[in-house]
């Protein structure tokens, strides 16, 4: 089966703010990758986890998947259609196959509008030959879906009547009006109760399953990611360094940088702590290398080769990894 998403080498760096001799342009300009060279895919009715630390780059790649911003080069293709450098009514069409589930539920909901109107303007924009009686409908019945009972009372109310958890059911009930094929959620669940969390996790699963949609779901909780995850990519400094099946990855990790993310969760009781596995990470250097593999300054096991980015390889079936340590030996006559 063909993947819903395909990303080729996507590339996109942001200008840094520079001082005097840069904005008279008498110094060149300097720039931060934020995606370097990203290659993935998503499969459909499957869920690809993000996962990775603030300033990885997960939020960027979320952003050039919707095209809400343009990258410097790679491609992007849905359905097997290049949506890379799409205009107009082609891009308006992708838009509505694909929408998003902010962070924040507390300011990603307009203040000023009520519930449905909130849930409605998705097909207000996309579906006008609808009637509003028909819009409505199929607004009341997306708010039930996501379980916002009682759904006529609670579509009269504005977001600061709801508590987190119904702010970010709204959200998803707004994202799935249209019937998307891929919903990109990003930190989704981070700023609710726990028990808040494992309620709209169940439910997106849920949905994925009876809808078939597929989900970028962008973490930096491996607890989650391991709960809703099928597959899984880690990211640091703007790059892919591992790829795999959440299980495989999250039981047998192989970068030092997947390592080290599974050891910093939190663990209710210490005596269950083997400090004599914990992965050591230099703490002298907090910068990421320029050139070759980006945690080579803070890995422990970094070598000379490491100034060169290694290639990604397929250690096993479904689990890729980009790292010297598991280098192929070359044959020796």
């Amino acid at each position: 089966m063909k993947p819903i998403m395909e990303i080729n080498h996507l590339k996109k760096s942001f200008p840094l703010s520079g001082g005097i001799l840069s904005i008279l342009k008498l110094e060149r300009r300097q720039y931060r990758k934020a995606v370097d060279d990203v290659t993935l895919s998503i499969s459909r009715g499957r869920t690809l986890v993000i996962v990775g630390e603030s300033g990885s780059g997960k939020t960027t790649l979320a952003r050039l998947m919707l095209r809400a911003i343009d990258a410097d080069s790679g491609s992007i293709k849905f359905e097997g259609l290049d949506i890379t450098h799409k205009t107009g009514k082609e891009l308006r069409n992708f838009r509505k196959s694909v929408q998003m589930i902010h962070q924040d539920p507390y300011t990603s909901l307009n203040p000023r509008m009520i519930i449905l109107d909130i849930v409605r303007e998705p097909l207000d924009i996309f579906c006008k030959f609808y009637s509003r009686k028909e819009r409505d409908e199929i607004a009341l019945g997306t708010m039930e879906d996501v379980f916002l009972d009682p759904v006529v009372e609670t579509s009269t109310k504005r977001p600061f009547m709801l508590s987190g958890g119904q702010r970010q059911r709204v959200a998803l009930a707004r994202a799935l009006t249209l019937m998307p094929e891929l919903i990109i959620a990003d930190e989704a669940v981070s700023m609710l109760d726990v028990s808040i969390r494992a309620e709209i996790l169940e439910l997106m699963k849920k949905l994925s399953e009876e809808r078939r949609i597929s989900y970028v779901y962008i973490t930096h909780d491996l607890a989650t990611s391991r709960y809703i995850g099928d597959e899984i990519a880690v990211m640091y400094a703007g790059k892919l360094i591992e790829t795999g099946t959440v299980n495989k990855v999250l039981s047998k990790p192989l970068h030092p940088y997947t390592q080290f993310l599974i050891q910093a969760v939190s663990e209710p009781d210490p005596k269950n702590l083997d400090f004599e596995k914990l992965i050591p990470i230099k703490t002298d250097n907090f910068g990421s290398s320029e050139s070759g593999c980006p945690f080579s300054n803070k890995c422990q096991f970094s070598m000379d080769i490491c100034q060169v980015m290694p290639l990604q390889r397929e250690i096993e079936n479904n689990h890729s990894v980009s790292c010297n340590l598991h280098d192929k030996p070359k044959n020796t006559v």
